[in-house]
């Protein structure tokens, strides 16, 4: 699993063609409050449920608010199969502190 900070994941998002699978595992209030666009909200606890909804082949990054449940959860989905994994390290909040500032933050 690779790991970006918010600089380095604004920068690759912006240069790839592709656009990965930004996957939110908080929970839904959390993601009322504040969420990247485009991205899909599955709260952690649900993963192991809904794992065959999510393609193994496509790069996935995963995203929480401090980087920790994203990495607990990155290391799930490469046990799982997934090899394109990248998690959003420092989460929402670095994302918010660094390259959002309009964004709510909690």
């Amino acid at each position: 699993m690779r790991e970006f900070d918010a600089p380095q994941l604004e920068q690759y998002l912006r240069d790839n063609d592709s656009r990965p699978l930004l996957l939110d595992v908080r929970q839904n209030w959390e993601y009322d409050i504040c969420r990247l666009e485009g991205s899909l909200l599955i709260p952690m606890g649900q993963i192991p449920n809904q794992l065959d909804e999510l393609d193994k082949n496509r790069e996935t990054v995963v995203i929480c608010h401090h980087g920790i449940r994203s990495r607990q959860i990155g290391y799930y989905l490469e046990q799982s199969g997934f090899d394109k994994v990248i998690n959003l390290k420092g989460g929402l909040d670095a994302w918010a502190k660094m390259i959002d500032k309009n964004m709510a933050t909690y």
